[in-house]
Formats: C-alpha cells, structure tokens, sequence
C-alpha cells in the first residue's frame, strides 16, 4: 500500500517506521524543510521517503501524489491542520482512506466524515478506556470509534449473573449488528465461533454499530 503521513514529528516517524518494516511504501510530508533534511541525510526512518511540504496546502500535497494513495494519516501537533489535510485528502484527492490524530480530546467531535476522517485517534480517550477496561467488570466499555462514532469496539468482563454465562455465542440472540471478534480467556485469546461457551470472567469483544448497543449491553450484561 501507499501511505502518506502528514507530520515529521515523533508520532508521524513511529507510525512510518512501523508501515515501513510491514513493507508498505511509505512518504512522509513535512513543513520544516530542516526537519527533512536531517532525516533524509540520516535516512530515518530507513525506506521512508520525506518531502518538505505543507501538507494544508492544496498546491503542495499535490506534490506528493495524494491521488495514488491507499491512506493519509494526518498526524500533526495541531488539530487544526489534521482537519485540514483530511478534508483535502478525501474532498480534493478521493483518497480511501483517512486516518487524523486527535491532540485535544474536546475536539474529538469535529472530526468526522464531515471534514473526510474515516478513522479518529484520541490518545487521552484511549487511555481512558483501557484504564477502565482494566477496571470494570460487569459494564460494557467502549474501546475504539469507526465511521464517525456509527460503530465501535466495546469489551465487556462478563460478570457473576451475565446473562451469557454458560451460553453459547450462537444461542445469545445477538442483533445483526454485533459481531463477538475476540474472547479473551486465562492469558490466552480465542477466536470465537458460534459453539463457543462463554464464561464467567471471559473478557468479550464485540465489534458493534451505535444502534444495537442498548441490545447487546441486555445480552451480556444485563
């Protein structure tokens, strides 16, 4: 795949370094044209190609061939720019798939399909999330947001009295909606079929649309 990264800083190098091992061909985008070319003369990271552009700029992202590309992370410091480079990416240059890191979790609301993100990163609320999946035990626990906020990834601890205690995945009744991707068990994962028995202590993850929640919140925890 072809991956733009908007923003040279310590996150957008991590993220490139990381695609660039998995084999994809990667381009970072940067404005300051020192930044690229000390990274460009210490070839870091290695196979990641740089180029000194602002990426807000229609007339500079342009250079970078948004157009051939598979995804763009926008990845800046400033949630403004993120807003920006998204919209362009997916508004001026079609492209697939979008991916923007939220700085200020009271932002986190504005970046939607409206301004082209397909996928928004929050780091405060991810942490905020493991820590009480960490916790919780018997709540349903949202994890990850896709489409807007439309579907997301919830975990939930299956308490003592859940009703999915003993059932079978395919005896719970799910809506359409809900999808059980990963049942995590003593240390271990299992990938979960429809004769899988669920236990007291399970910690279930279910991929699940904003509209079947409130139902599945009734299946497995009551």
């Amino acid at each position: 795949m072809r991956i733009i990264i908007a923003g040279g800083g310590n996150v957008g190098v991590f993220v490139a370094r990381g695609l660039a091992r998995s084999g994809h061909e990667v381009i970072i985008v940067e404005r300051d044209p020192d930044r690229v070319a000390k990274a460009t003369m210490n070839d870091e990271p290695p196979g990641v190609a740089w180029m000194a552009a602002d990426a807000c700029e229609v007339s500079e992202l342009v250079r970078s061939r948004p157009e051939d590309a598979d995804v763009i992370c926008a990845v800046t410091g400033d949630d403004e720019d993120n807003l920006v480079i998204s919209w362009l990416a997916k508004e001026e240059f079609g492209v697939p798939r979008v991916v923007a890191r939220v700085n200020n979790p009271d932002n986190e609301w504005l970046f939607d399909e409206a301004w082209g993100v397909d996928v928004a990163v929050s780091t405060p609320h991810l942490l905020t999330a493991l820590v009480e999946e960490a916790v919780s035990v018997g709540s349903l626990v949202r994890l990850l947001s896709f489409a807007g906020g439309r579907a997301r990834l919830v975990e939930v601890t299956l308490a003592e009295g859940s009703p999915a205690g003993g059932r079978r995945v395919a005896d719970l009744d799910l809506p359409a909606e809900a999808r059980v991707v990963a049942v995590l068990r003593d240390a271990g994962v299992l990938v979960p079929h429809g004769a899988t028995e669920l236990r007291t202590g399970d910690e279930v993850l279910v991929l699940v649309t904003d509209d079947a929640e409130d139902d599945l919140r009734a299946r497995l925890v009551g």
